[in-house]
């Protein structure tokens, strides 16, 4: 199956784009999503805050992902 994936902030900057298709298998979880992204682009593997939310609604790591689902990356946000 393959997920959207849009990406904000240094998410972006690591995907050298604002979005992306990842192709998974059926049954995938968030967390598989995340391990997919490290994968292609291991510069994720330093964002240990990173939020997801699909489809507009912020999930958990457990939360499984369907087909055509919109996966966003919400990177840590700092201030000042």
């Amino acid at each position: 199956m393959e997920i959207k994936v849009t990406a904000f902030g240094i998410a972006k900057d690591i995907l050298k784009g604002k979005t992306t298709v990842l192709k998974l298998d059926e049954g995938q979880t968030i967390a598989d999503v995340r391990q997919a992204l490290i994968s292609n682009y291991p510069d994720f593997k330093k964002l240990t805050s990173l939020q997801f939310a699909v489809n507009a609604d912020y999930v958990a790591e457990d939360h499984i992902v369907q087909s055509n689902d919109e996966v966003v990356l919400i990177p840590p946000v700092s201030g000042g």
